[in-house]
């Protein structure tokens, strides 16, 4: 793309209305805004992909959290990946593609240094939005640092077949685990699940979550939880974990919409007794590990110990309903908007 052919402007998504409870299509709009112009150390991206994600939810509530609110009648923002095609950054060049946080539209105007250079050696560009990003640096901290797993740990995972459950079972089990077991909403999430090499997977949707876990586990129980889910997940891995388990609290989708306070476990005094570890977390407390999980993890994608899907939706106009179809369960994997084809 030649200078002269730079846009002047650019579609985004905005937030027109704070959801309350589920997110509806009233709550976005699809606007058209116009690009400032470059600044040094400033790079023009095309975006080709952009990341969906649970966290999300929270900022669209205005109230106070680890990351600032959207704001109403403005573009969200979020992961995405895409092709430099300006670049007034002596560390970025034209035709390089990047991983920055200015997703939800399709050219954005980035500081260079808040962006990073792929490596298309390792993996498609979109993997660097999961298996290889955020997701996948996720996945490893929560499960070594927070979590601090060990060998021969039995490990219980909830939302099992998203895209940061899928990867901390497949990596326990590269690292060691006597067990992982993970819980989906669909047969066809379980069936998902054993191909990735879990254990067991069960269908929470068959019954007490408790008493499937009891039976997934077996007389041995579970050493860690990593939680993905919260509510009636939580209170059961808390029953099922043995003396000294660790639990590394990443998401609680189950409540993201709800309206009204949702009670705690009720069998919390269970972490008296059993010396339980529940350590909530964020990434971004880990990207010092970045270096050391991309060597590892580029490993493990060669050799085949893990492996990625992506639910990947066409067109900007429709990442609002694939970020309500992501809350309500509809992707195996990472769910992707792709905006505009590459090439």
């Amino acid at each position: 793309m030649s200078v002269t052919t730079l846009p002047a402007s650019t579609r985004e998504i905005q937030l027109a209305s704070r959801p309350v409870g589920r997110p509806a299509a009233e709550n976005f709009r699809l606007a058209e805004s116009g690009l400032p112009e470059l600044q040094d150390g400033q790079i023009l991206v095309r975006n080709t992909f952009m990341s969906v994600d649970p966290y999300m939810r929270g900022r669209m509530n205005d109230v106070k959290s680890y990351s600032a609110p959207f704001a109403v009648d403005q573009a969200l923002d979020g992961g995405a990946v895409g092709e430099v095609i300006a670049s007034r950054s002596a560390d970025r060049a034209v035709g390089e593609t990047v991983v920055h946080s200015l997703g939800w539209r399709e050219y954005a105007v980035v500081d260079a240094a808040t962006s990073a250079v792929v490596r298309p050696e390792l993996a498609p560009e979109s993997a660097f939005l999961g298996a290889l990003g955020m997701t996948g640096l996720t996945a490893y901290a929560g499960l070594l640092k927070v979590a601090e797993f060990k060998a021969g740990d039995a490990v219980f995972v909830s939302g099992a077949a998203g895209a940061v459950g899928s990867l901390v079972g497949q990596i326990a089990k590269a690292m060691g685990a006597s067990r992982v077991i993970g819980s989906a909403g669909t047969p066809e999430k379980v069936a998902r699940l054993l191909e990735l090499g879990f254990d067991a997977a069960f269908n929470y949707n068959d019954g007490p979550v408790r008493d499937q876990l009891e039976k997934a586990a077996g007389p041995n129980g579970i050493d860690v939880y990593f939680d993905n889910v919260g509510g009636e997940h939580l209170e059961a891995a808390l029953s099922v974990l043995n003396v000294g388990g660790r639990v590394a609290m990443c998401g609680a989708i189950a409540q993201y919409n709800s309206t009204e306070p949702t009670p705690a476990p009720r069998n919390l005094m269970l972490a008296i007794g059993k010396q339980l570890t529940l350590r909530g977390f964020l990434v971004g407390g880990y990207w010092h590990l970045k270096d050391e999980f991309m060597e590892k993890a580029a490993a493990w994608l060669a050799d085949g110990s893990i492996s990625y899907d992506e639910t990947i939706v066409d067109g900007l106009e429709n990442a609002p309903q694939a970020f309500m179809d992501l809350l309500d369960g509809a992707n195996t994997g990472k769910m992707l908007v792709r905006i505009q084809p590459q090439g």
